[in-house]
């Protein structure tokens, strides 16, 4: 499994509650370009319209060798979910106040897919908390790796 892109700051502002692998419906220089890791997914978010499951604002650098119809490189992507799926995740949004984020972009077989969370925003001192315990296994590491 290759690993295109992570959404590194979602785990720092976001609480993880639980993971969804979904398809995401790309156009052929689109797939090129994520193949050569021109992708972020720093600014994109999930969004539910409908019944249908979108991933905006995601970033897909134009592929170099393309021609003139190369894609646009922060179109919005539909995310191939089951209904079933859709339905359990849109009750849970609106039920308890979640959001969808985006964590990262991979390969697996031949197949591009997304992975994307619902997640619960951090509260500031919940932040400085994960800031605390980082540095703290940050200095365990350290005087272990010394002795």
């Amino acid at each position: 499994m290759k690993i295109f892109a992570k959404n590194k700051k979602a785990f720092f502002d976001y609480e993880i509650l639980e993971t969804y692998e979904t398809g995401i419906q790309l156009v052929g220089t689109e797939v090129k370009s994520i193949k050569n890791s021109n992708v972020s997914l720093k600014e994109a978010f999930v969004k539910v319209i409908g019944h249908e499951v979108f991933l905006v604002n995601s970033h897909v650098a134009e592929y170099l060798q393309g021609n003139l119809n190369n894609h646009v490189p922060t179109r919005s992507r539909k995310l191939l979910m089951h209904r079933k799926e859709i339905d359990k995740v849109m009750g849970k949004i609106k039920e308890a106040g979640l959001t969808l984020i985006p964590l990262k972009i991979y390969q697996k077989d031949r197949l591009i897919k997304l992975e994307i969370a619902l997640g619960k925003g951090k509260k500031t001192h919940d932040k400085r908390n994960t800031i605390k315990e980082r540095d703290l296994k940050r200095e365990l590491g350290r005087d272990l790796k010394i002795k």
